[in-house]
């Protein structure tokens, strides 16, 4: 048995995450059964949606109850095997194990990472995982960008919204981004080759759409909601598509979220909006991942990875996601890579 350190759901939070409502904890790891393994937990994902499960509010899947470890996604490392599929050094990964170092699982929860020569092990815990799952199927699958298209992408400077837009752009449509500070616009434009970037922070982001986007848009790759979606919704033509992909504005909220001002305009427009969650279309992973490794082996798709080392610091990081101060993929380095 090993000494796990776990962070607990002791209330649920009412606005913000604040202090005493996740707990640090060490408790010993459970004897293994028949087919289960014992893995040590390299990484770590925080994502927005680890906000909606510490509430008890209606969501797609059960809340975290009071006194669970906290969900959450990561990659790790058998130490101990009980399986004859994942022996002792194989790298996993471990679905939803928790905020925790160590994770018992049966082997039918655990998936094996497909290692490839050069790339990181981060990779697969951003554009090579539920993110670039995320990315592919809201933009390809739902947006369906055509050559010429016009399309905006909230929060475009995030894990998901980066590759989104770079998607759409391999596909010949114009892309505009819409994202927090000069550095982070920048990058957009200057390195993944975005036609326009907005910063929310500093400028009007109605007006900047009317000056980049005189023709309107067509697909919107939505992560803010609120105001910007707002924005942007009710500027579309005829025909547009909306993959709905979140809402990260309204997550601290203790009223429910706001809609649309202008409902009317799905109809008048023949919009199609299309909220969607990642889980439903994990079967159909392979058609994603048959594009996007090809295009991270050339260098045709670029990521970046937000790394905090040391799981005792994941409650803290998770609130980087709320502030924008956090770059690329967010995860915790919990242990060091096999």
């Amino acid at each position: 048995m090993a000494a796990n350190h776990q962070w607990i759901l002791r209330r649920r939070p009412v606005g913000e995450i604040g202090p005493g409502d996740l707990e640090y904890v060490t408790r010993e790891t459970a004897p293994l059964g028949e087919g289960e393994v014992l893995v040590r937990t390299v990484y770590l994902s925080l994502d927005p949606t680890n906000r909606i499960w510490m509430s008890d509010q209606d969501q797609y899947l059960p809340p975290v109850q009071v006194g669970d470890v906290m969900r959450g996604g990561g990659i790790g490392v058998v130490e101990e095997s009980r399986s004859d599929r994942f022996p002792v050094g194989a790298v996993v990964n471990t679905g939803l194990g928790g905020w925790q170092s160590y994770v018992v699982a049966h082997e039918a929860a655990l998936t094996p990472v497909p290692l490839i020569p050069g790339v990181p092990l981060t990779a697969y815990m951003s554009v090579l995982g539920a993110t670039g799952l995320t990315a592919w199927f809201g933009m390809i699958d739902i947006c369906k960008p055509q050559a010429g298209e016009t399309v905006v992408v909230s929060a475009a400077a995030g894990a998901v919204g980066s590759i989104a837009g770079q998607l759409a752009k391999a596909r010949g449509a114009r892309v505009i981004g819409i994202a927090g500070g000069a550095d982070k616009c920048r990058w957009l434009t200057e390195e993944l080759g975005f036609d326009g970037a907005i910063d929310y922070k500093s400028q009007d982001v109605g007006a900047e759409l009317d000056r980049l986007c005189p023709g309107g848009i067509d697909c919107n790759f939505e992560n803010v909601g609120g105001k910007i979606m707002n924005a942007v919704v009710s500027r579309m033509n005829n025909f547009g598509r909306v993959a709905l992909c979140g809402m990260i504005s309204t997550y601290n909220l203790d009223t429910p979220a706001p809609g649309l001002d202008d409902f009317a305009g799905i109809l008048m427009r023949r919009l199609t909006i299309k909220g969607f969650i990642i889980i439903d279309y994990l079967p159909r992973a392979g058609e994603a991942f048959a594009d996007l490794g090809p295009m991270l082996l050339s260098g045709q798709l670029k990521w970046k990875a937000h790394v905090v080392d040391g799981l005792e610091n994941a409650a803290d990081a998770v609130k980087l996601l709320f502030t924008g101060a956090h770059d690329g993929k967010l995860m915790v380095r919990v242990s060091a890579e096999p």
